[in-house]
């Protein structure tokens, strides 16, 4: 991956299941990607960062190796056409509840696919002292 993604941009799942996947976020994720399951969401990683993503998973055991398990199996490809599009199977849409209006975030090194709705209210949820506690971690 090149570069730290971040960046929260707004766009529409067609009938087909396809949508328009950030050019920000693919300058630095790449035009081919690896598109999983999250807490509420979808996850997109780089190539190499599925790479370091499933080495991790390697030495997990029992009930944590099942979970990731989990993710890696309904992990699917993601290609983007000429025209930036990708293409989100339906067990992923349904995982994810995503219908028409779609939130991509960059988190880092991945980036997170919305629902707009539930991105709202997760964003919503989140308080001050939410933000203040995680802050006093880091030093800026």
């Amino acid at each position: 991956m090149n570069g730290t993604l971040k960046g929260t941009y707004e766009h529409i799942l067609d009938t087909k299941g396809r949508m328009a996947f950030p050019q920000k976020l693919r300058e630095k994720i790449g035009s081919s990607f690896i598109i999983t399951i999250g807490q509420g969401c979808l996850l997109a990683y780089s190539t190499d960062e599925w790479d370091k993503f499933t080495d991790s998973m390697r030495g997990l055991k029992d009930g944590k190796a099942r979970a990731a398990k989990r993710i890696v199996n309904l992990a699917a490809d993601a290609d983007c056409d000429p025209q930036g599009r990708i293409g989100i199977n339906k067990e992923l849409q349904a995982y994810a509840g995503l219908t028409k209006n779609v939130t991509v975030v960059g988190v880092i090194n991945h980036a997170e696919i919305w629902d707009s709705d539930k991105y709202r209210e997760f964003c919503n949820s989140v308080t001050q002292d939410d933000i203040d506690e995680l802050l006093s971690d880091f030093a800026f």
